[in-house]
């Protein structure tokens, strides 16, 4: 690593700072073909996408000595929305999130939550579809250890992140909705449609 992207990570030093350093760096829309950059190249690119911003938070809060692991938010259908990833975080026993998204909702949360099941269930009314409100939350993971299944050799290697996007996927998850209950969940309406569609970058 050189010494200009180490005295970038030794700043990253506290949650709050890694999610206002990902807030200012553009959001990778992958123009020319799918990519897993590792943290490393990220810095390099200056552009992250959600899953390479939650490894670089993971990465960035390692260096620093602060727990962190991944979760992965799981879709219903691939074809209709998009799974989104998340860095987990521990502050006083409660957990937090940081997060890389283009759109309003879907970001930052305190770490006020007693159990990562808290957590992930704060993103579920927020996780809809513009056209009509469908809300397509599946499930989310059991938070996902990369230090523990992957060490530190995947930090500037685009192959082990890659790996690393399809042992989260197929990780434990545990369902959103109770099954009797999916009767009973409602479409968001327009001002929340209307409310969620403003994006921070242009495509």
């Amino acid at each position: 690593m050189s010494y200009s992207m180490n005295k970038i990570i030794s700043k990253l030093n506290t949650p709050h700072k890694v999610q206002d350093f990902l807030d200012t760096m553009p959001f990778n829309f992958e123009k020319e073909g799918e990519t897993c950059w590792p943290p490393l190249k990220v810095l390099k690119e200056k552009s992250a996408h959600c899953f390479e911003g939650a490894v670089l938070a993971c990465f960035c809060l390692e260096q620093n000595g602060i727990e962190n692991y991944l979760m992965d938010l799981k879709v219903k259908s691939i074809k209709k929305d998009s799974d989104h990833t998340l860095c987990l975080f521990k502050v006083n026993k409660h957990w937090g999130a940081i997060s890389k998204t283009n759109h309003s909702v879907l970001r930052w949360r305190d770490p006020i939550y007693k159990t990562p099941r808290e957590l992930a269930m704060s993103f579920y009314h927020e996780y809809f579809l513009d056209s009509n409100g469908e809300k397509t939350l599946k499930s989310f993971s059991k938070p996902f250890d990369i230090w523990k299944k992957f060490g530190k050799a995947w930090t500037d290697k685009e192959d082990n992140i890659y790996k690393m996007t399809v042992a989260l996927d197929n990780s434990p998850h545990i369902e959103f909705v109770p099954k009797n209950n999916a009767k009973f969940v409602r479409n968001a309406g327009k001002t929340e449609i209307r409310g969620a569609s403003i994006t921070e970058w242009k495509k």
